[in-house]
C-alpha cells in the first residue's frame, strides 16, 4: 500500500486574468498531518475546494488512494472518503448536536433526501454519530439544540460531522478560525488524537497549532508553493520567512 493517500499534479486555477493556483505539486501521507500555510489570498481555500470538487481545477491532477478523482463530483469525492470543514460554519442551528451528525452519517449512506430530523432517530445513525460526538468530546451536548453551542464547540461539531462521514482523508480549512486562545488549544488537543486516526491535510493561521500538529508544512504564496519540509525546515526557510512566517517564528520551538 503506497504510504502517499492524497496527491496533487501540477494543480492549476484561474479566475479570468488571476491565477490562484499555480502549478502546485502536494501530497499528503497516511498517519500525518500536512498543514498549508500562507498569507491571506494565497488561495489556500481555493486550493481545498479542488481538493474537495467544489471547484474543477483548469490543469493538473488529483489522486486519491490511487485513484483519478480530478473529474469527480464533490458527493463522489466524499462517499470515496474525503472529508471537510469549512472556514465558516456550515452547521444547522436549530437542529440539535445529534441531529446534525446523524445527517451527515445518512448522507455518507447516500440516503440524502429521506431527511432531517428522522435521521437521529434511527439507531444506526444514531450510534455512528454518537461516536462521531465521542471522538471530539461532544458527546455530553448531543441533546443540545446546536445554536446554543459556544463558537470552540461548533467547530468541534464540524470536525464531528466530517468525522461522521467516515471519511479517510480530513480536509480542515482554518478550523481555529474565530477562536480564543483556551479553545484553540483545546480544540489542538483533539486534532493531535484524530491524526492518529486520519491523515490531516490543515489550513491554518494559529502558527502554534501549526507547529505543534504538522508532520510537514507547505508555504502557499500567490498560488504556488514556495517553501515545504518539517516544520523545523520550514521555520528556517529564508523563502518561508520573507513570504509570510517573519522573523517572530524563527526561533519558536
Amino acid at each position: 500500500m503506497s504510504e502517499v493517500v492524497l496527491q496533487l499534479e501540477g494543480l492549476r486555477k484561474a479566475f479570468g486574468a488571476l491565477v490562484v493556483t499555480d502549478g502546485v505539486d502536494l501530497d499528503l501521507r497516511r498517519s500525518e498531518c500536512h498543514a498549508l500555510i500562507g498569507p491571506n489570498g494565497a488561495g489556500k481555500s481555493t486550493l481545498i475546494h479542488q481538493i474537495s470538487g467544489l471547484l474543477s481545477p483548469d490543469a493538473g491532477r488529483i489522486a486519491f488512494e490511487g485513484r483519478d478523482v480530478t473529474h469527480l463530483s464533490q458527493a463522489e469525492r466524499a462517499v470515496a472518503g474525503l472529508g471537510r470543514s469549512f472556514q465558516i460554519t456550515s452547521i444547522l442551528p436549530e437542529f440539535t448536536v445529534l441531529e446534525n451528525v446523524a445527517l451527515a452519517a445518512q448522507m455518507r449512506d447516500g440516503s440524502s433526501f429521506r431527511f432531517f430530523r428522522p435521521a437521529a432517530r434511527e439507531e444506526r445513525l444514531n450510534a455512528r454519530a454518537m461516536e462521531a460526538l465521542g471522538i471530539v468530546g461532544l458527546g455530553p451536548r448531543a441533546g443540545l439544540v446546536a445554536s446554543h453551542l459556544s463558537h470552540g464547540e461548533k467547530r468541534l461539531l464540524e470536525l464531528a460531522i466530517a468525522v461522521a462521514g467516515e471519511p479517510h482523508v480530513l480536509l480542515l480549512d482554518e478550523p481555529m478560525a474565530g477562536m480564543g486562545r483556551a479553545e484553540s488549544a483545546t480544540l489542538t488537543e483533539t486534532l493531535r488524537a484524530l491524526k492518529a486516526r486520519y491523515p490531516i491535510l490543515l489550513i491554518e493561521h494559529d502558527m502554534e497549532a501549526v507547529f505543534s500538529l504538522a508532520d510537514r508544512v507547505s508555504v502557499l504564496v500567490a498560488g504556488a508553493i514556495v517553501a515545504s519540509g518539517t516544520p523545523d525546515e520550514v521555520r528556517v526557510d529564508a523563502r518561508a520567512r520573507a513570504a509570510y512566517l517573519g522573523e517572530d517564528h524563527v526561533a519558536a520551538p
